[in-house]
């Protein structure tokens, strides 16, 4: 039926100050949020603009055969405070182009003039087809579309049609919504993953939500329904609340606003707004790894039925049995006991019994894992439904069905996320459920909790032949972090956690201590090779003391790695682990009866550092190399010069090439140097002056032999080892590098000036609003040494950083023997091994008082 635009009713002002009053109103309800707000903001712009379309065809002088349609999230009645208004112009043609020209304008304008960000298009039912078949993007929009007013029978029309060609045209087109999902994963990642989210556009988020709506518009294919809608509603209204929170069309969640989007939320803090949206935008990746999983299987198999058909129909015959085509749809290939493959998935066989076999959950995962195959969801959803509670502890079988699992590799994540999805790991490991979604507020962690944990999994398969007993590697990778669900130390709690899950999986006492030793000692050597002097007998002996025996240690290396590895590329690298793999020698040697090695043993020195500490002493400056190396190389392995050659002297100079090309991977520049005071802190300082990051840094003084000196004492010259990374572009020369330490020694070159120009120059330009830092922290690590103290200093990564603590040190009188720097992501951990004048270790008082003098000097703005 023709509606005529002069009996279309407005309940508002049609004017910009009506609407924008009531808009305004609405927005500020406290009482109506979530769906209900959505669905009034979208009928009052509705009454607006019909009010507009009205009054434009009065001056256009149109009285019919037009009618205005909103499309996209407009029209699914869908509008949050900041949403973007699309909308249809669509006529039938009839009207003279200047008369629409001036409709149009008349519903426009007082959009614009509103400040509304507005997506138009004017064209007719034929326009629109012919466009959307040429832009998939409209095309979507158009499955929208909904009537706002005017004509209601071209908008009938135009929806029906456009239904019809996309269900005719489902075969071609959804693939390129495929491909075009996976292209925006792939630049906006993964939504249940992500510190700062975009809610809209990012893998599980809100697009990805609007293309399982097109396929169930195909006929093709359904999404899994349970929970989806849910997930949508909970992400369109941490939408909301963040367009009203920023008063800005925002869909990225920043970590500076999610506070005040989960209070706006009812939410308890960060945490829960992240968990919530995580948990969402897991239902929407699942319902979109399925969906898409069943609409390819549909192309494939009306693929295969086409020349089958056209075989039958031309009378050649066809075989109605046999292998290949679509009669090879229904067969069932064994897996194990009551598990089948069917049509390229893993479904339960037609005699399985869930409610009789309490390890058919199990069985079936780990059969789809070792067979690289996706969980049936229908097997899934039986199996969350009928499946038998397993009985506690657990029978052999299903314990070894789980590592089995555990043991699959990458195959292992997407059968443990289908378990996931139905509920079935809470309920076969309870205390799961306290890690599920739980976000990792750490710029080195890349994966959620529970998908860290999985993932760990995944990294120690690949280490499983390195290990006597790969059953208790795995398990441990499964619950290493299982305790970051509970209040203090995650690794305390884990260990009481691990206890129980491994008894309750069926773990004899002896296997359960060294599960509970694993966890609760994950942390261990990474943190002591990296943080504590390795040739210091206390180092060796604490670590022999906390594993006690040689299989723990094997199996701790292993965690250690995989852990390392699962976390992101910031925490592991051929540096890390040639120290781990020091410090469990060493170990090694200990629990096999072996003395630990005493500091007192001149740790041995490559060639290259007797060379560079010679020429250091002989010309009493620094000498300096710099090598250019793999990461596949451990320190002190042959790797490409950045120099021309490895020893520089006052008298040689260096060489004046600048590196060119692209900086390496791994770069290790040695600096040798007569002792004196301040020699740390100052070649910090000079790097920092040449934009060099510093990833790992250790000092160690050299005692040269007395035959070198005339008076018969014996040479001190201090021998420093950096890992270094240009900040920006390719590295200095390193002839500007020696001198510029020449002059800092000397007192030439104002160190902690340049600095400070440089802080206040950055100063002077904004810079991109982030979360704030937390202050640096500074703790005396007791019983770490018994030759020396030990000041861990625990803050944000920044330019000059090692220069201001080793500033601090030296003011507080204290001589720094060695040092260990660390840097993982935008944290420093650096431990600096400190004694006093006399060459012993500080008075705890003492120690506590560097310590505090030390964290004063790094909170302060001003350097000390």
């Amino acid at each position: 039926m023709t509606e005529s635009l002069e009996t279309t009713t407005d309940t508002t002002d049609s004017g910009p100050g009506g609407y924008a009053a009531a808009r305004l109103r609405l927005l500020q309800e406290g009482s109506r949020s979530g769906p209900p707000r959505r669905s009034a903001l979208a009928e009052l712009t509705d009454q607006w603009l019909a009010a507009l379309l009205t009054g434009g065809a009065r001056t256009a002088g149109i009285d019919r055969g037009v009618a205005l349609v909103a499309v996209g999230g407009y029209g699914r009645g869908e509008l949050s405070p900041r949403s973007d208004l699309d909308v249809l112009l669509l006529h039938d043609g009839s009207a003279d182009r200047s008369a629409l020209a001036v409709l149009a304008d008349h519903v426009w304008y007082p959009v614009w003039d509103m400040g509304l960000a507005l997506d138009h298009s004017v064209r007719t039912s034929d326009e629109a087809r012919a466009t959307a078949a040429e832009d998939l993007k409209v095309q979507l929009g158009l499955l929208d579309s909904r009537h706002i007013a005017g004509d209601q029978a071209l908008t009938a029309d135009l929806r029906t049609t456009v239904l019809a060609d996309w269900r005719a045209q489902a075969p071609r087109r959804l693939p390129e919504l495929h491909a075009l999902c996976q292209e925006r994963a792939e630049r906006h990642g993964e939504l249940q993953f992500l510190l700062e989210p975009d809610l809209k556009e990012a893998r599980g988020g809100l697009r990805d939500a609007t293309a399982l709506r097109a396929i169930a518009a195909s006929w093709l294919a359904d999404a899994p329904r349970e929970g989806l809608d849910d997930a949508r509603r909970r992400l369109l209204d941490a939408r909301d609340a963040l367009h009203l929170s920023t008063g800005r069309a925002a869909d990225r969640l920043m970590l500076q606003e999610q506070d005040q989007v989960a209070a706006a939320l009812g939410l308890l803090d960060a945490d829960a707004l992240l968990r919530q949206i995580y948990e969402s935008a897991r239902i929407i990746s699942y319902a979109s790894d399925v969906t898409w999983r069943e609409v390819e299987r549909v192309l494939r198999a009306r693929s295969a039925a086409r020349p089958r058909l056209r075989g039958l129909l031309g009378g050649r015959g066809g075989r109605s049995g046999g292998r290949g085509g679509a009669a090879d749809a229904g067969e069932r290939s064994p897996l194990a006991e009551g598990v089948v493959e069917q049509d390229g998935e893993v479904v339960l066989a037609r005699t399985a019994r869930p409610d009789r076999d309490p390890v058919l959950t199990l069985r079936a995962a780990a059969a789809a894992a070792q067979a690289g195959l996706p969980l049936s969801p229908h097997a899934v959803r039986r199996l969350s439904t009928a499946a038998r509670p397993l009985p506690v502890p657990w029978p052999p079988e299903a314990r070894e069905q789980l590592i089995t699992l555990l043991g699959a590799g990458e195959s292992t994540v997407g059968v443990w996320e289908a378990l996931e999805a139905e509920g079935l790991i809470t309920r076969l490991l309870p205390d799961w459920e306290r890690v599920r979604c739980r976000p990792q507020r750490n710029a080195v962690h890349r994966w959620t909790v529970d998908r860290h944990l999985v993932e760990t999994a995944v990294r120690a398969s690949a280490l499983s032949r390195r290990v006597g007993r790969p059953d208790l590697l795995l398990v441990a990778a499964l619950l290493h972090d299982i305790g970051k669900g509970w209040p203090g130390d995650h690794s305390v709690a884990g260990e009481t956690i691990a206890r129980d899950v491994a008894a309750r999986i069926g773990f004899d006492r002896a296997d359960v201590a060294v599960l509970a030793t694993l966890v609760r000692h994950h942390l261990l050597l990474v943190e002591t090779a990296t943080r504590r002097d390795l040739d210091d007998p206390a180092t060796v002996r604490s670590v022999a003391e906390a594993v006690r025996g040689a299989t723990t240690l094997e199996l701790l290396h292993a965690l250690t790695e995989a852990d390392a590895l699962a976390t992101g590329p910031a925490a592991w690298s051929a540096w890390r682990g040639s120290l781990v793999a020091d410090l469990v020698k060493r170990v090694a040697a200990v629990l096999a009866g072996e003395p630990a090695d005493d500091w007192s043993t001149p740790q041995q020195t490559t060639a290259e550092q007797e060379r560079l500490a010679i020429e250091a002493w002989r010309t009493g400056g620094p000498v300096l190399a710099l090598h250019a190396r793999s990461e596949a190389l451990a320190p002190g392995e042959a790797g490409g010069l950045l120099t021309d050659g490895l020893l520089t002297t006052a008298a040689e100079g260096l060489p004046e090439d600048e590196a060119t090309g692209p900086e390496p991977i791994g770069v290790e520049l040695l600096i040798a140097v007569p002792d004196q005071p301040g020699v740390l802190h100052t070649a910090a300082g000079v790097l920092a002056l040449h934009r060099l990051t510093v990833r790992a840094a250790d000092l160690r003084a050299l005692e040269l032999p007395s035959e070198l000196d005339a008076a018969g004492a014996a040479a001190g010259v201090l021998l420093l080892s950096w890992r270094v990374a240009a900040e920006y572009g390719s590295l200095p020369q390193a002839a500007r590098l020696r001198n510029d330490l020449l002059r800092a020694l000397d007192g030439s070159l104002d160190i902690v000036a340049r600095l400070a120009e440089r802080e206040a120059a950055y100063r002077k330009y904004p810079r991109r609003r982030g979360a704030h830092a937390p202050p640096p922290r500074v703790t005396v690590a007791p019983g770490s040494s018994q030759l020396a103290t030990v000041i861990e200093v625990r803050a944000q990564d920044a330019p000059g950083l090692l220069h201001r603590i080793g500033r601090a040190l030296e003011h507080t009188g204290v001589a720094v023997r060695s040092a260990h720097v660390s840097t993982l992501g935008a944290n420093a951990v650096d431990a600096f091994y400190v004694t006093d004048s006399s060459g012993a270790p500080l008075k705890p008082m003492h120690a506590v008082e560097v310590a505090q003098k030390v964290e004063r000097a790094l909170t302060s703005p001003s350097d000390t």
